[in-house]
């Protein structure tokens, strides 16, 4: 037998000479005692359970083994999702404001709601983070309106250009970072920027070149040469070669140039403006065959004088 309490005994002296209590009761230690008492007074029936508190106990008991194992097999959130859309929180309703570019098409393919989908179990943050992943997206926020609503605001990036590089066709935004392929000729209006690096250095130049509207309206396309400098790529197929530096003083012989003799006005291919003590004209083939002729006309004009002579 155990004794809740000790008792004392009497006392016994130790061998060595110690005095010791004598006890031939086991003591239960201190933090046992209650427990010990419950477990008493529940044999000799002095506690009293309400009805049915062994069914629920149950049923919380199987509820919660249920629950453990969905948590185990990586069923809970499919479990969640089913219970409450058939609460009726099942998600109807995705209202997009901010969208340009993102279709609504965009946003529930990549959320995957498919009808059935709880607005509940719906993580806000996970829907974010797939949002943004489109490629137009900068900013998102999500939202929850029950029953069964989701508010989306976006931010969109804005196209400043497109960039060639080799046969591919990107729309990039001011800071040169690419936002998507070029799918259609919605965005022919933006300017063209060509060649590697073109598209993080195409702002400041573009940027710079407005000083010359009369010449920018003209330019075709902008192309970057080996890293340092650009071409210009007029609308009539000319092309301008400008230094790597002091881009005004080249500007400056072109504007001359063509104030004085309409020089993009005829058959030339290219304006080389690279060197600053000399400005060097290429000709189209055309044209290069067409003053061969004449200078052979004016060869034999000449001799023709100097015989008659």
């Amino acid at each position: 037998m155990f004794a809740l309490r000790g008792r004392r005994g009497k006392r016994v002296r130790h061998p060595l000479g110690v005095a010791a209590e004598a006890d031939e009761t086991f003591v239960l230690p201190r933090p046992l005692r209650k427990v010990a008492r419950f477990l008493v007074s529940l044999g000799t029936g002095r506690i009293r359970f309400p009805a049915h508190t062994g069914t629920l106990s149950a049923a919380a008991f199987l509820a919660a083994t249920g629950l453990y194992g969905m948590s185990l097999g990586g069923h809970t959130q499919n479990f969640a999702q089913a219970s409450t859309t058939a609460a009726g929180f099942a998600i109807e309703d995705v209202r997009v404001s901010g969208n340009e570019q993102t279709s609504e098409i965009d946003i529930l393919q990549q959320l995957g709601l498919d009808g059935t989908t709880s607005l509940v179990a719906l993580d806000i943050a996970e829907a974010r983070r797939l949002i943004s992943e489109l490629p137009w997206v900068q900013n998102v926020t999500v939202r929850k309106v029950y029953p069964g609503t989701i508010e989306v605001n976006l931010e969109e990036r804005k196209a400043f250009g497109i960039w060639q590089h080799g046969s591919d066709l990107s729309l990039i935004e001011r800071s040169g970072s690419v936002i998507a392929p070029l799918r259609d000729n919605k965005f022919a209006a933006l300017p063209l920027f060509v060649g590697r690096d073109a598209e993080t250095a195409a702002a400041g130049f573009y940027d710079e070149f407005s000083r010359w509207p009369e010449f920018r309206s003209r330019v075709k396309a902008f192309v970057r040469v080996s890293s340092r400098r650009w071409d210009l790529r007029l609308d009539n197929g000319i092309i301008v070669k400008l230094p790597e530096d002091d881009v005004a003083r080249a500007m400056k012989v072109l504007a001359e140039m063509e104030e004085k003799h309409q020089l993009l006005e005829r058959d030339i291919a290219a304006v080389d403006l690279r060197l600053e003590d000399r400005t060097t004209v290429q000709l189209t083939p055309e044209a290069v065959a067409r003053r061969e002729v004449a200078l052979k006309a004016r060869e034999k004009m000449l001799k023709a004088q100097e015989k008659r002579i």
